[in-house]
């Protein structure tokens, strides 16, 4: 029997476009009135999310957009948060305001999230965005869904009349995910923890998303053979036996494990490269696309408040 192998969807390549797009736009909306401004907003010493913002905003300033880092103390409450985000919420020069998570344990979360105006949410989270979302208005799209899109389309994925499933639920990624696989005229199912037969439902699609965080948990029974599979999964495995499963006899990988002490592999196992017909890899499939998602949805926003007045985004 020949063996074939995936091919491989490079994000990397995908968000460079993505960029390099960008980087027109801030040029051109820059000489015809104002860049873009993003806001970013962290709270407390969580080392991951100052790493997450680092990349932001180098992020900005490879694109030109302007971009500022609000990082109030760990000891910050609610009302001084909530009162941040209204300051922004009336600046002019600023069009994204993004909220890092997690914030301080004192903080009430989802109360200052809901307090960025919809038109700021580049993160896509606000309930009037996924409204917008779901009745295919003009909006701002959570990025990593909207990422995965960019990959399907621009990798000239079909996606109308195919079978989908999304292997979670998340706000995030698997909820504005189905939906945008749905506006695509997919045919949808959304599978989760409580899903049975799992593997029998994930291997009639077509399209197969996996966003539920559980390193290796998509094997080859979960495939439909030729089908795209998006692995939407970063997960840390440090354990050896949990490695020698997924990773047995890849001498380059067994390698970097002795030396890290670690290695990064999404939900999809290995094995679905001899099954798959395309595949995003870990690293460098979905990642790349959630901060280039980002730049984008800053440019958006800032078009939507400009053309506010004439009904929404061009």
């Amino acid at each position: 029997m020949t063996t074939t192998t995936a091919t491989i969807l490079d994000g990397n390549s995908i968000a460079a476009q993505i960029r390099a797009e960008v980087a027109e736009q801030v040029r051109l909306l820059s000489a015809s009135g104002r860049r873009p401004g993003l806001a970013v907003i962290i709270a407390g010493d969580h080392p991951a999310s100052e790493i997450y913002v680092r990349n932001k905003i180098r992020a900005c300033q490879e694109v030109g957009i302007h971009s500022e880092k609000i990082a109030p103390p760990a000891s910050v409450t609610t009302a001084e948060l909530l009162a941040t985000v209204a300051e922004l919420n009336r600046r002019d020069d600023i069009d994204g305001i993004l909220v890092q998570l997690p914030l301080p344990p004192q903080v009430d979360a989802q109360q200052v999230l809901l307090a960025v105006a919809p038109e700021k949410d580049v993160d896509g989270f606000h309930p009037v965005n996924m409204g917008n979302l779901i009745t295919r208005r003009p909006t701002l799209v959570p990025c990593t869904p909207a990422g995965i899109m960019e990959i399907l389309l621009r990798s000239h994925i079909p996606i109308a009349s195919r079978r989908a499933v999304v292997v979670g639920r998340s706000l995030v990624v698997g909820k504005p995910m189905a939906l945008l696989l749905l506006n695509h005229d997919a045919t949808v199912t959304i599978c989760h923890s409580k899903t049975r037969d799992l593997a029998e439902i994930c291997r009639q699609a077509d399209i197969l998303v996996s966003a539920i965080g559980q390193p290796g948990l998509i094997t080859d029974k979960f495939i439909k053979p030729g089908a795209t599979v998006i692995d939407v999964g970063m997960n840390r495995v440090t354990d050896k036996q949990v490695f020698r499963q997924l990773f047995a006899g890849d001498a380059v990988r067994e390698k970097a494990f002795q030396e890290k002490g670690f290695t990064l592999v999404g939900d999809v196992h290995p094995r679905v490269n001899e099954m798959a017909g395309a595949l995003t890899p870990v690293p460098g499939g979905v990642g790349p696309l959630t901060i280039a998602m980002l730049m984008e949805n800053t440019v958006k926003a800032h078009r939507l408040r400009l053309n506010a007045n004439r009904g929404g985004m061009r």
